[in-house]
This record gives C-alpha cells, sequence and structure tokens, in this order.
C-alpha cells in the first residue's frame, strides 16, 4: 500500500475515532462525569486518553511539549496516576478538539521513511511510526470503548461513527 492511501486510510479511521470519543464526553450527564470506570472517573478515563493521544502525535518524547492549558503542571500532569485536578467537560472537549487537529497535522508530515523509522519513544523500542499510528488508535478505540459501555450501562445512548464525519 502506498504512504497516500495509509495515511487517508488511518486519518478516516482517528477522525471515526476521535469522533466516537467525543460521543461519550457530549452525552455524558453531570451526574455520570465522576462515574467510576475499573478504578478512574470518567473524566480522568478521557482525560488519559486525550493525553496519550496528544503525546504520540509527536516526533519523540523529547519532543513533545505540555500545554498550559490541558496540562497545567507540565510533564508531572501526566506522569503522576491522577492529573493535579479535575477536568470539566468543556476542557475536555476543548482538549480533544485540540488533539484531533495535532492527529491530522501530524499525520500530514508523515512520509514513507518516517512511517518506516523508529517511533520514537523509548518504550516502544520496536515500533515504527506507522505502527504507533495503529497503536495509538487503538487505545483511544479501546478507551472510547470503554466509556460507551458505562453510559450504556447507564442508559445513556451512544452513536456508532463510520466516519470523522460521523
Amino acid at each position: 500500500m502506498n504512504t497516500k492511501n495509509f495515511k487517508r486510510i488511518i486519518g478516516g479511521q482517528f477522525d471515526a475515532t476521535i469522533a466516537m470519543l467525543e460521543e461519550c464526553v457530549r452525552n455524558c450527564p453531570p451526574k455520570h462525569w465522576r462515574g467510576i470506570i475499573g478504578k478512574y472517573p470518567f473524566w480522568q478515563v478521557a482525560y488519559h486518553t486525550l493525553y496519550c493521544t496528544d503525546l504520540y502525535t509527536a516526533r519523540s518524547d523529547e519532543s513533545w511539549k505540555p500545554h498550559a492549558k490541558f496540562h497545567p503542571t507540565g510533564r508531572a500532569e501526566i506522569e503522576g496516576e491522577y492529573p493535579s485536578r479535575m477536568f470539566m467537560k468543556r476542557e475536555i472537549l476543548a482538549y480533544l478538539k485540540y488533539c484531533s487537529k495535532k492527529v491530522r497535522t501530524s499525520l500530514k508530515r508523515e512520509t514513507e521513511s518516517t512511517l518506516d523509522g523508529p517511533a520514537g519513544f523509548p518504550w516502544l523500542k520496536k515500533m515504527t511510526r506507522a505502527e504507533l499510528l495503529i497503536y495509538n488508535l487503538r487505545h483511544v478505540a479501546h478507551h472510547s470503548g470503554q466509556l460507551g459501555a458505562f453510559l450504556r450501562r447507564k442508559r445513556v445512548k451512544t452513536k456508532w461513527a463510520k466516519s470523522g464525519g460521523k
């Protein structure tokens, strides 16, 4: 498969997966924002999903820069088990929009050579950039599924997205 097609396919699936995450966040009633999924509240699962998406759009761990709005304590915000504070729905939706744009920008700069090159993160030593894109996509899908299942158990409906255009 050529690089252009690979990027188109991954981009479309990323758009759809992020749309499903957005669907969960938008439809989460205030009374469930702190609802526990595993051992973390709903909002924190959404935040974790986004900061990993944000991080993995960088060329490398070293090149990733925390955003003051989404990481008020810098890298410490994501290195500890818990963020420094609870993030509200509007903040998570703003972060989602930011990450969605970063994914598209990141994909545009990829070439056949960069996709075949190292992922750029020491804990993912054997991964290529191409594999990192799929890994990142699976991570968003995994947590979107958790959030969606939680909401369905609470009788909150969410929709499936075939594409970024839903």
